[in-house]
């Protein structure tokens, strides 16, 4: 008896410290190589609110991954946007995209991506200076969640929400 009684209580500590089955870890060229889909949302402060589909083909070439995105809104309006994230080690990329000034940093840790990046959403003659900071988490069923804050001057004016997953 003591000794089934040891064992189990052995068994359900070992069981505490070990990862989940379905514990993994993110990894951008194999998560996004190939076909990926995604709906979202954006909401702005302002009351205004979006929604809208992705379609993405990702081409990874061993050191860069190359994501062209499709974006269908629900008001009619398409978009396309292509990042580009070059390995830099693991865990670690740098990222551009047309529409974003500079380049980010994205950093991997376990199933989380965390970047920051401004974008002009008036490329025109005004400038219109946001910055997002993304989060990316891989979840058990497979989806990965992207939560991005978008600020203006420091202060929160939007947040989009889109969710990823594999066809």
């Amino acid at each position: 008896m003591i000794r089934t009684l040891l064992f189990t209580g052995l068994f359900a500590f070992v069981g505490l410290g070990a990862p989940s089955a379905q514990a993994r870890d993110l990894v951008l060229e194999q998560f996004f190589a190939g076909r990926t889909v995604a709906e979202g949302t954006f909401s702005a402060i302002n009351g205004v609110k979006r929604a809208f589909t992705v379609d993405l083909d990702g081409r990874w070439n061993g050191h860069v991954l190359t994501l062209v995105e499709e974006f269908r809104f629900a008001d009619g309006e398409t978009d396309r946007k292509t990042w580009r994230f070059e390995k830099l080690g693991p865990g670690r990329y740098r990222g551009t995209r047309e529409d974003v000034r500079g380049e980010t940093q994205v950093s991997v840790k376990g199933d989380t991506a965390t970047f920051s990046y401004l974008v002009d959403l008036d490329p025109g003659a005004e400038e219109n200076l946001v910055r997002f900071h993304d989060r990316m988490v891989l979840r058990g069923d497979g989806t990965v969640l992207n939560t991005a804050w978008v600020t203006k001057f420091g202060f929160p004016v939007a947040l989009t929400r889109v969710e990823f997953r594999r066809p």
